[in-house]
């Protein structure tokens, strides 16, 4: 070790560049200009290829890591089935669907809803997701009707009435089980 050296402190989150030396006692000065006197077995020199910036870094996520504990951020979370990963909100308004309905019966514009909420149940059940609200609006509830005979010829989806807070009686969300 020698003065201009750049070394850290092994039982602390420090580190400077030597500035003096004497009868086995080190001055060092930390990247914020403080002078610190220690002993030279209780400093180990740096690689003068690290930048005091970097150095100053390193020593910051080494004192994050150690109070995070062993390695937190790598063990998988627990999910819970009540937390939802991803929500898809399909709105079967015919308007939002296409745009204009003229010359459509009633038998054409539900077709035109079911072939859509199909579309969009494949592609969550493809990406997924865990949850779907399909928004159907009130109504007669013949489009209510349809979408619950659809997804009773799945197994691993299971309906009931969205929040009623934010959509009020007009959606119905799912959960799809994942397999595995």
């Amino acid at each position: 070790m020698k003065i201009g050296d750049t070394v850290s402190v092994l039982d602390d989150a420090l580190s400077g560049v030597v500035t003096a030396m004497q009868n086995g006692r080190v001055t060092i000065v930390s990247p914020d200009g403080f002078e610190f006197d220690f002993m030279a077995h209780e400093l180990v020199v740096i690689d003068d290829s690290l930048s005091m910036h970097e150095l100053t870094a390193m020593d910051v996520a080494t004192v994050i890591s150690e109070k995070e504990g062993p390695d937190r951020r790598k063990s998988p979370l627990k999910k819970s089935k009540k937390r939802k990963e991803h929500v898809l909100e399909v709105d079967l308004h015919i308007h939002h669907l296409i745009p204009s309905t003229k010359g459509l019966s009633n038998f054409d514009i539900l077709n035109i809803q079911m072939a859509e909420a199909q579309r969009q149940l494949d592609r969550a059940i493809g990406n997924r997701w865990q949850s779907v609200v399909f928004i159907h609006g009130v109504g007669e509830g013949v489009l209510r009707e349809e979408l619950y005979t659809l997804f009773r010829r799945y197994e691993n989806i299971e309906f009931f009435d969205a929040d009623y807070q934010k959509y009020g009686l007009g959606a119905t969300e799912i959960y799809i089980y994942q397999n595995g």
